[in-house]
């Protein structure tokens, strides 16, 4: 299972508003430039995280963004189904597409599917607060990165 760039900056966001201070205000640009990526990815990232009510967003001069809840009631597999695009790793997966002519008698796409779940099943069983029990070590890279 590949995680597409889409949830890696999600989690990256996350990860970074979770260093911070309860209500300090970060930005796009800021997070841009401590992790190396592309500001219009993020604020497409950002908007969604808003929408799905993970992160607030603030406008105006003074804006900016933060975490909506506290970092223990994050859970890492819900942001992952929310921001992953599809699950269907293998052709099979999707009824809608499927050619494969073994699909009627095939054991590998339970096999997978098994797979996947227990993929989820780990990633349920982490908050965002456990991505950063190392918070003074996240937060020491960052400074060196600016």
């Amino acid at each position: 299972m590949r995680l597409t760039n889409y949830t890696d900056y999600s989690l990256r966001v996350l990860i970074y508003l979770a260093t911070k201070p309860k209500n300090e205000l970060s930005n796009i640009k800021e997070i841009a430039e401590v992790y190396n990526i592309s500001k219009n990815h993020l604020m497409k990232v950002t908007y969604e995280l808003g929408k799905m009510k993970v992160i607030e967003t603030i406008r105006g001069r003074n804006g900016g963004i933060r975490l909506a809840h506290s970092p223990e009631d994050i859970n890492i597999g819900e942001i992952v189904r929310k921001t992953e695009e599809d699950f269907h790793i293998v052709e099979c997966f999707d009824s809608n597409h499927n050619q494969c002519i073994l699909s009627p008698v095939c054991s590998l796409k339970h096999v997978l599917n098994s797979a996947l779940q227990a993929y989820l099943a780990v990633l349920d069983q982490y908050t965002l607060a456990d991505l950063v029990k190392n918070q003074h070590s996240i937060l020491e890279y960052f400074l060196n990165q600016k």
